[in-house]
């Protein structure tokens, strides 16, 4: 549909968000100790150089949840939980050039995990040249190789690209093939960058909300 007048979407607006905010403040922790290491896979998007440390798209939220996701990654490592570990790795002529800044091209070590989370090391690392880490083949491979794994703790940048995009496809996959699944978005292990017109607070909510709405579980952390 069209969108509505400016006047009356800023006056529903208002409501909506209230509604957003209160589903999203509601919702529960989830305990890892909760979760079946066999069953259970850590998912890292994109916490490489070029969107925590250097570069045009690095982003100060990007870097401030990496404290986190490095002490989440060291307890699933202990644990005996899988992770696997997405970087953008861009060739010369991606086309998603074409809806953002050259970043993080192959070689470059803009595409390369930030040195925290190399030393703290774990994952299965999974080069894609997308937004969608899911379209990866050598994720395809991954899960074909680990058919016991259904719950996915998805953390990362940035929430409303590459997270929303890999959490609500991973969760599609499963419903398509009648399988059973997880997927958890820990609200305070995934950011978004701010821009003019995108103003991350605001794309953070929307986003886990419709992550939320759509299946995927959205917790504000995971306790350990």
């Amino acid at each position: 549909m069209l969108l509505d007048g400016k006047e009356n979407l800023m006056r529903t607006g208002t409501t909506d968000l209230s509604d957003l905010y209160d589903t999203l403040s509601g919702l529960e922790r989830l305990r890892l100790s909760d979760f079946d290491p066999s069953r259970t896979a850590l998912v890292i998007v994109d916490m490489i150089n070029g969107f925590v440390k250097e570069g045009p798209l690095a982003s100060p939220n990007a870097l401030s949840i990496q404290d986190g996701i490095e002490r989440l990654l060291r307890a699933c490592t202990e644990r005996g939980i899988p992770c696997i570990f997405f970087a953008d790795t861009h060739t010369a002529e991606s086309p998603e050039f074409g809806a953002y800044p050259v970043h993080c091209l192959a070689g470059d070590p803009q595409s390369l995990p930030t040195s925290e989370l190399a030393n703290a090391g774990g994952f299965t690392l999974i080069a894609k040249n997308s937004t969608n880490g899911f379209l990866e083949p050598a994720f395809a491979a991954w899960l074909a190789e680990h058919p016991a794994i259904s719950d996915f703790l998805v953390v990362g940048c940035c929430t409303d690209i590459c997270v929303q995009q890999f959490a609500l496809t991973l969760k599609t996959d499963f419903n398509r093939r009648n399988r059973t699944s997880r997927v958890i978005v820990p609200m305070a292990l995934s950011s978004t960058y701010d821009a003019p017109g995108h103003r991350s607070a605001f794309i953070d909510a929307v986003s886990f909300y419709n992550m939320h709405t759509n299946g995927v579980e959205v917790t504000p952390d995971i306790e350990f």
